[in-house]
């Protein structure tokens, strides 16, 4: 053993055995994170650690005897003062290496503490306490995994630099399929309730009608809501006047609200399925409709065609033309008692027209009879047949102006029935008939020749 008076008692002398365990520096605890309310107590208040002991010099001389501890009762064991004889200089060098270490470790911590926050983050209505060491709201968002589109609200704004003590909301946006008093659009809130929404979006919901509860939460797929406000409509019907509060869907709606039955094939001024608008006047109109049926003639059509076998300046009526018939049906309303227009409804040809078919002459006429010609044939033709080229006697034996019968017609050049010729023709047969017997084929007419 030394007997150096400088020299104190070290536990770990070279003839101690040496420990293995890892040992913290300047009493530095393993968990050097601290918040930064929390740095300053910590690194302030905490006295400067104690140097670790030094290894005793080998030439060193102790003046005075070691002496052993002595029991004392629990408290620690006392130990004589010793002087160290190494010099100043030397103890400097040894000791500038691990203090160096200390400030570094120290201003880490210290900057580390510093560049943290405490925030508060409330996430579409869930909030929580955390700490970031994000400079601005758009890197705490990232940090967290907060993803936002264009219809959310951030609050503060993106891109706003970050301080302890902040608070930061994201809400999100949410689709509404809003259908307000009739007209649809599509909407995007913030809001978690209808109710919420209704406010938002400052729509009146007072005495008005909701598809869906006000306390219903909204999702973030959105929902359809449809709104009917409350309106003043006023009903004119049968003469009298009522004015109605009503959130009715349609017009319809509002008149049965107002005590009006509509019946049959009663209407309204506007059409009974539109929406009603606030301050509108709806006229009720009893109607009632009859159908009405109406013929009439459609005129028949005339064909000419030339016959060599008429004389010239002579038509024949070859074939009588006859009227056809259309039957048309009208719709006729009438409207709080007065009748209105009758519209065609239906339209339909009962019979078709036949043409009429008239021949033409082109027949050189025939020379005058001598002794004939200053007759008053046309006295005679009244007397037998009334003045009519195609009349025939009720037997059917007799016909014409002059009631031939065919066997005499034929005999003096006629053909076919004398009934079908024209007139001029049954003239000039009948001067011939009477140049040939005169007077007596018309037993009773002919003295009308002569009158």
């Amino acid at each position: 053993m030394s007997t150096s008076p400088y020299e104190t008692y070290d536990p770990y002398g070279p003839d101690a055995s040496v420990p293995t365990a890892e040992t913290l520096p300047y009493g530095i605890p393993e968990d050097t994170y601290r918040p930064a309310y929390e740095a300053e107590a910590y690194f302030v208040t905490d006295p400067a650690p104690p140097l670790p002991r030094q290894t005793p010099a080998p030439e060193a001389e102790v003046s005075e005897p070691y002496e052993p501890y002595e029991e004392t009762g629990g408290q620690a064991p006392r130990r004589r003062k010793a002087r160290c004889g190494e010099r100043p200089d030397s103890t400097v060098r040894r000791l500038l290496p691990q203090a160096l270490v200390v400030a570094f470790l120290a201003g880490g911590t210290t900057a580390f503490v510093a560049n943290d926050k405490a925030v508060e983050l409330s996430v579409d209505g869930r909030q929580r306490s955390l700490h970031t060491f994000a400079d601005d709201v758009s890197e705490l968002l990232a940090e967290e995994g907060v993803r936002v589109g264009a219809h959310d609200m951030i609050a503060p704004a993106p891109g706003t630099a970050l301080a302890s003590g902040d608070a930061v909301a994201v809400r999100y946006g949410r689709p509404v399929r809003l259908t307000l008093d009739g007209r649809r659009r599509e909407v995007w809130t913030t809001a978690r309730t209808v109710e919420g929404a209704l406010d938002e979006l400052g729509v009146r919901a007072e005495g008005a009608y909701l598809s869906t509860s006000r306390s219903q939460r909204i999702g973030r797929a959105g929902l359809a809501l449809d709104v009917r406000t409350e309106r003043a409509v006023t009903v004119l019907a049968d003469g009298r006047t009522r004015t109605v509060r009503t959130n009715a869907a349609t017009v319809r709606e509002a008149v049965e609200e107002a005590g009006i039955t509509l019946r049959g094939q009663d209407t309204t001024s506007v059409p009974p399925d539109s929406f009603p608008r606030d301050g509108q006047t709806v006229t009720v109109l009893r109607v009632s409709s009859t159908r009405e049926i109406h013929e009439e003639q459609i005129p028949f059509a005339v064909e000419r065609t030339a016959d060599p076998t008429v004389f010239q300046g002579t038509e024949v009526v070859a074939r009588p033309g006859q009227p056809g018939l259309r039957r048309t049906t009208y719709y006729v309303r009438t409207v709080n008692g007065v009748r209105q227009k009758p519209r065609p409804e239906r339209s339909e040809v009962v019979r078709e027209p036949r043409a009429q078919v008239i021949k033409v002459g082109t027949k050189p006429r025939p020379p005058s009879v001598r002794d004939a010609d200053g007759l008053n044939w046309r006295a005679l033709a009244v007397c037998e047949s009334g003045g009519r080229s195609d009349a025939v006697d009720p037997s059917g034996t007799y016909g014409g102006l002059y009631q031939f019968d065919t066997r005499t017609w034929q005999s003096l050049g006629g053909r076919g029935r004398p009934q079908d010729a024209s007139a001029e023709e049954q003239t000039y047969r009948a001067k011939k008939l009477y140049i040939r017997r005169g007077a007596s084929p018309w037993p009773h007419c002919g003295v009308r020749l002569r009158g």
